[in-house]
């Protein structure tokens, strides 16, 4: 685990200009629907709000012009640290931006956060389990907890002039090369059924799953040629979105 998130981190800190602003709230993904539509975090006024792998600071940013109270944020990357540090210094929210993995749990506060939430960026963890164990903390009792992150099945299938083809089982689990970057990096991969079983194991129970893919002419040109294609979407989902609360 160690190995693996110094690599990440070595690999954020020179490629985090290319995720600047990319796809923060309201939107939940590439091609995804965005919360204008779906309204899972309702309103956050004078809410305590946590992002985990916060980036740019982007998504934190839309919750401060929502009205919440406080607004947190972790990220792994020294880079994004600092440019959500700079993108954030103008809020009128309670801003606090920590360096830290997911895994580790860098001094929160436990049972203090009315909402976690997470925008692609769970599926980088190297431990599922201690990443949840630690969301359950923050969390106060009935506290929601939101994460969006590559469905599943999207890059175990391939899309050859509109055939798709299953390139990897479905089954398989674990860690594996991120190879669509010049520096290296290691991301995991889990089965739906992984990500649900592991959310009721914490104390968390499902309140809203969607599959649902957003196709738009506004957003069509952001991923022409790009991995998320619109031709693909159109065939099978970009993103999973989950909704779920603290037992």
């Amino acid at each position: 685990m160690i190995n693996s998130l110094e690599k990440n981190k070595t690999s954020w800190d020179k490629e985090a200009h290319r995720f600047f602003a990319r796809n923060p709230l309201p939107e939940y993904g590439p091609l995804a629907p965005f919360e204008d539509d779906l309204h899972l975090f309702g309103d956050v006024t004078n809410k305590k709000i946590l992002e985990i792998g916060c980036g740019s600071g982007h998504s934190l940013k839309y919750l401060d012009e929502q009205q919440a109270k406080e607004i947190w944020g972790i990220d792994l990357s020294t880079a994004q640290i600092n440019t959500a540090a700079e993108v954030l210094k103008d809020t009128r929210s309670d801003v606090k931006l920590l360096e830290s993995p997911m895994e580790e749990d860098p001094g929160l506060p436990h049972q203090y956060f009315d909402i976690v939430f997470s925008i692609y960026a769970l599926g980088w963890t190297t431990n599922l389990e201690k990443t949840l164990d630690n969301i359950n903390k923050y969390l106060k009792s009935g506290g929601t907890f939101i994460f969006s992150w590559e469905h599943p099945l999207y890059n175990r299938i391939k899309n050859n002039d509109g055939d798709l083809r299953l390139i990897k089982s479905y089954h398989e689990e674990g860690s594996y090369d991120h190879e669509a970057w010049s520096s290296p990096a290691m991301m995991q991969q889990f089965k739906l059924s992984t990500y649900i079983n592991s959310l009721i194991s914490h104390g968390f129970m499902i309140e809203k799953m969607i599959e649902d893919v957003c196709i738009s002419d506004d957003i069509i040109p952001k991923h022409v040629n790009g991995w998320y294609s619109y031709e693909k979407a159109k065939m099978i989902p970009t993103t999973l979105i989950i909704k779920s609360r603290k037992i």
